[in-house]
């Protein structure tokens, strides 16, 4: 019997008006820390931070943080800043699919793939 890991990710948003505006949808530089990984542990994911409709930094413990670049745009990404995954195994792999999650109206948003997970150093 598969058991599945069904996650809701709500990124972390900052609501302050013009600061959010200024803030939504930008992608810090970063440095390439290390090779690029297929998978990371589930369990080891604190936090996530959606940074546009293609970019999403996860945050690991010890503040690791794994640059996850999407082959292609995923519509609403960037403005919800929300998604889901669905996975039977305790890891989440580039061959993986997160799902939009809407505030309002419609929940779901659209299905889109993983990219590879690059382990990066903000530099800004």
């Amino acid at each position: 019997m598969r058991r599945y890991f069904t996650a809701i990710i709500l990124s972390t948003v900052v609501t302050s008006g013009a600061l959010a505006a200024g803030k939504r949808n930008t992608v810090p530089a970063a440095a390439i820390a290390g090779s690029a990984r297929s998978c990371i542990s589930l369990g080891a994911i604190r936090e996530t931070r959606v940074r546009d409709d293609r970019t999403i930094d996860f945050i690991t413990t010890g503040r690791k943080i794994y640059r996850n670049t999407l082959p292609n745009a995923c519509p609403g990404l960037g403005f919800e800043q929300r998604f889901a995954y669905e996975t039977s195994l305790s890891q989440l792999c580039s061959t993986d699919i997160i799902t939009v999650l809407y505030q309002a109206g419609s929940p779901r948003g659209a299905s889109c793939g993983l990219g590879e997970f690059q382990p990066v150093t903000l530099t800004r």
